[in-house]
């Protein structure tokens, strides 16, 4: 059936081409030289690409140079499509007796030709619009880029102070409920006083004062100091200045330099760190977005290129609706063997859409499997073990229909909680105490290999160095106070308690706990808070004698509850 509906397709006027290329012998000769043309353009325009790729714009302004590139092609094109209708029709090819179809063959082949100019205008405009939508997404993270640089008060690359440079902080004039009004007025007076001030945050997380610019556009005075940094990256990569020793070809392939665009990109998925040249093997930021699927923007040009041929079809009179009908039946059984691929495909699409999960989160499958997602693709999604003893690979539709646990999305507090128990000789006010000074410790101890704390906290320990906040007390929008001390319950050989705080993500909770341990033995050894054995123990007369040498210490710990005091264990309230 099918078969009989393409056959009876019309295809209009197309049918008099073929007539008419074969009319006369010197017009093949100008349409064979025309296509002969187009074919060392295209040759001549993959050699100019490869060449523009080599060169410092296609690093330093990637969108415009993929812009002339894109431009060169179809300029060459249409000029020498133009130059050969004009030849056509100033010079005596046709015979002017012979008329093939409706129009005479001087307006058939004119139509021609224009029917070239109309693909390589639609092929033009396909490939410079989403050039387009591209620089203006990449314009849009910028702007966020320059958002997160004001809230770091500048980042650690910056050439000097330059937050300070573009910026004037402004003291409040009624000091916060924090500081009493006569501290406030002595640090008023200093210009350490006044950093101080500067880098103060309220129990709930919130600066004070404000910020008055010191120049007319401090955003472009940004984007010029983050082109001078790439310009010096750039300049590290092809003078050898980098971790390779030698100098990187900008023509290479795969790339061994980062386009301004990726490099911005890969600072923002690093926390804003420098990029160091060379520090990751060449292809690796082309290797990392393999799989991804097309986005709407990279669909676009099939899209409007596909449009433009229909159009050129119905112009030549061609019948589109018996060609849509014919090819119906075809389009629905692909659609029934590609059933499975599609699911795939649109749950990929709802899941970024939506933001379910994304590369990185921490996330638990319904079989019980935890790890990191990472890489999701329209086809199979893959959870990394978090110990990297193996991947699962899912279908990336069951993960919308499965229910799945994510322990990173819109979660900035993390428990981490140790468990103890403790000797019933020893006071349990003074072991609450003890594990507040404990948990004080690793507020401030805790690190990662950054330097940035482990443990969320209203206001980051570095602000009190007049450093800049490592990121502990960013993104809180609730108090909290900590560490949480809980007297769990009488064991059967212990007193059993446990410490809460809270961390950055679910990874951190094991360093964590791990330190909090380690500072927990220590403390413990120092105000002699003892771990019983899990045995029973039968006392014949030791116990007094213990517990007159625990009471030796009874002095210290009574300090440590004078200084620390009890947590909320001594409120009153619910949990």
């Amino acid at each position: 059936m099918a078969e009989e509906e393409i056959s009876q397709i019309s295809i209009g006027e197309l049918e008099t081409v073929s007539q008419l290329l074969a009319s006369s012998e010197s017009l093949q000769f100008a349409f064979i030289v025309m296509i002969v043309g187009i074919i060392a353009i295209v040759a001549a325009y993959s050699k100019f690409s490869d060449w523009v790729k080599s060169q410092k714009i296609y690093f330093t302004r990637p969108h415009l140079s993929r812009f002339i590139r894109q431009a060169v092609l179809p300029f060459f094109a249409i000029a020498l499509i133009s130059s050969t209708n004009a030849y056509i029709q100033t010079t005596s090819l046709f015979d002017q007796e012979k008329v093939v179809g409706d129009l005479s063959p001087e307006a058939t082949f004119a139509k021609i030709l224009n029917s070239f100019n109309i693909l390589v205008i639609g092929y033009t405009i396909s490939h410079l619009i989403p050039i387009a939508l591209t620089k203006r997404d990449k314009s849009i993270l910028e702007k966020e880029d320059f958002d997160a640089w004001f809230d770091y008060r500048g980042f650690s690359d910056d050439d000097g102070d330059l937050f300070h440079r573009l910026y004037k902080w402004i003291p409040p004039r009624v000091p916060p409920d924090e500081i009493p009004n006569d501290e406030f007025q002595t640090h008023l007076k200093t210009q350490e006083g006044l950093q101080y001030l500067e880098q103060f945050r309220t129990t709930k997380g919130n600066p004070i004062g404000s910020y008055e610019k010191l120049v007319k556009n401090p955003f472009e005075e940004w984007k010029n100091s983050e082109r001078i940094k790439y310009q010096k990256y750039f300049k590290n990569c092809i003078t050898g200045n980098n971790q390779s020793g030698r100098k990187l070809n900008p023509a290479a392939k795969p790339e061994e330099i980062y386009p301004i665009d990726i490099w911005r990109e890969e600072k923002r998925i690093h926390s804003f760190e420098p990029i160091i040249p060379s520090s990751r093997p060449p292809g690796y930021a082309k290797k990392k977005r393999e799989g991804l699927p097309k986005s709407a923007k990279q669909i676009l040009p099939i899209g409007i290129f596909v449009a433009t041929i229909l159009g050129v079809l119905a112009w030549w009179g061609v019948d589109l609706f018996v060609l849509a009908t014919a090819t119906g039946g075809f389009s629905i059984g692909l659609g029934l063997a590609l059933q499975e691929t599609m699911q795939n495909y649109f749950a990929y699409l709802v899941i970024r859409k939506d933001k379910i999960f994304q590369e990185g989160d921490r996330v638990q499958l319904e079989t019980g499997y935890n790890g990191y997602v990472h890489k999701i693709t329209p086809r199979v999604t893959y959870v990394r073990d978090a110990l990297h003893e193996s991947i699962a690979v899912i279908p990336t539709r069951q993960l919308v229909t499965s229910q799945i646990v994510n322990y990173t999305k819109e979660n900035k507090l993390v428990p981490a909680i140790v468990k103890v128990g403790v000797s019933y000789l020893n006071n349990p006010q003074q072991v609450a105490s003890i594990l507040v000074k404990i948990g004080k410790r690793g507020m401030k101890e805790i690190v990662n290999e950054k330097g940035q704390h482990l443990i969320r906290q209203n206001r980051c320990p570095h602000l009190d160095d007049n450093k800049p906040s490592c990121g502990c007390d960013k993104d809180l929008h609730v108090d909290i106070n900590q560490p949480i001390v809980r007297f769990n319950e009488f064991n059967d050989s212990s007193l059993d308690f446990s410490m809460w705080v809270y961390v950055r993500d679910y990874g951190a909770q094991f360093k964590t706990k791990t330190n909090l341990r380690m500072i927990m033995y220590e403390e413990f050894k120092k105000y002699d808070i003892r771990i019983p054995w899990p045995i029973r123990t039968v006392y014949q007369g030791d116990e007094k004698k213990e517990y007159e040498e625990i009471n030796q210490k009874d002095k210290d710990r009574d300090g440590v509850v004078d200084s620390y005091g009890l947590g909320d264990i001594g409120r009153g309230g619910e949990e």
